[in-house]
C-alpha cells in the first residue's frame, strides 16, 4: 500500500542527499522515479535538485498553478512511475500537499517529501503544516547544533548575526542559515 511520508530536518540536515539517495536505490532497481521541486528554490539552477555534498539531478519544477497529481497522471502515462520525489516541499501550497495525496490515494504510487518543517522565527511553512498533518509518516532527519545538541531550528543569519525579522522565505544556503538548538535560536548564538 502507497504512502505519503514526510521526511523533516533543519538546514544542512542532509534532505536533499537523502531524497537523491532514494532516487537512486529506485534507478538500481530499474524503476522510475518523479522528482519535483518547487520553482522559488532556485540556487542551484531552475530545474535541478542538488546536495551540498553535490550530488543532483534534474527535477520537474513545481509553479504555484502546478497541478502535481495531474502532472503525475501525465508522467505515468509515457512511463511506469514507482515513486515521487519532492524537495524543498515547504513550498508547496495546501491543494499541492492535498494533490500528493491523491497520487497515493488514487494512483497509488507512494510519495516521499522532503523538506524544512519551521521557518527561521520558528512558525511552520504552509507545505510543511499540510504534511504534518496528512503524511501517513513523519520521519525527522537530524542534524546537530554547534553544542553537539540536536538542531530542530533554522536560523537566518545576516552579517554574522541572527535575525528574527523579515519576509518568511529567503532562498540561501550556508551563507544565510545554521541549524541550532532550541535554546541557542532562542539566545541568538551561533558558536
Amino acid at each position: 500500500m502507497a504512502k505519503l511520508f514526510f521526511r523533516y530536518g533543519a538546514m544542512g540536515a542532509s534532505k536533499s542527499a537523502n531524497a537523491l539517495m532514494v532516487d537512486y536505490n529506485y534507478f538500481e532497481r530499474g524503476q522510475n522515479t518523479l522528482v519535483m521541486k518547487p520553482e522559488i528554490d532556485n540556487r542551484d539552477g531552475e530545474s535541478i535538485v542538488k546536495s551540498r555534498i553535490g550530488i543532483w539531478k534534474e527535477a520537474f519544477i513545481v509553479k504555484k498553478e502546478s497541478n502535481l497529481f495531474e502532472e503525475t497522471v501525465k508522467t505515468n502515462t509515457a512511463k511506469t512511475i514507482h515513486c515521487v520525489i519532492v524537495d524543498e516541499a515547504q513550498f508547496l501550497s495546501r491543494e499541492q500537499v492535498k494533490q500528493l495525496s491523491d497520487v497515493v490515494d488514487y494512483l497509488e504510487i507512494p510519495v516521499i517529501a522532503y523538506g524544512l518543517r519551521t521557518d527561521f522565527q520558528g512558525n511552520l511553512f504552509e507545505g510543511s503544516m499540510w504534511l504534518l498533518a496528512w503524511a501517513d509518516s513523519i520521519e525527522e532527519i537530524k542534524t546537530v547544533c554547534f553544542c553537539s545538541h540536536k538542531a530542530i531550528m533554522n536560523a537566518r543569519i545576516c552579517n554574522g548575526k541572527v535575525v528574527k525579522e523579515g519576509e518568511q522565505i529567503m532562498i540561501g544556503g550556508n551563507e544565510s542559515y545554521i541549524a541550532l538548538c532550541r535554546k541557542h535560536w532562542k539566545e541568538g548564538k551561533i558558536v
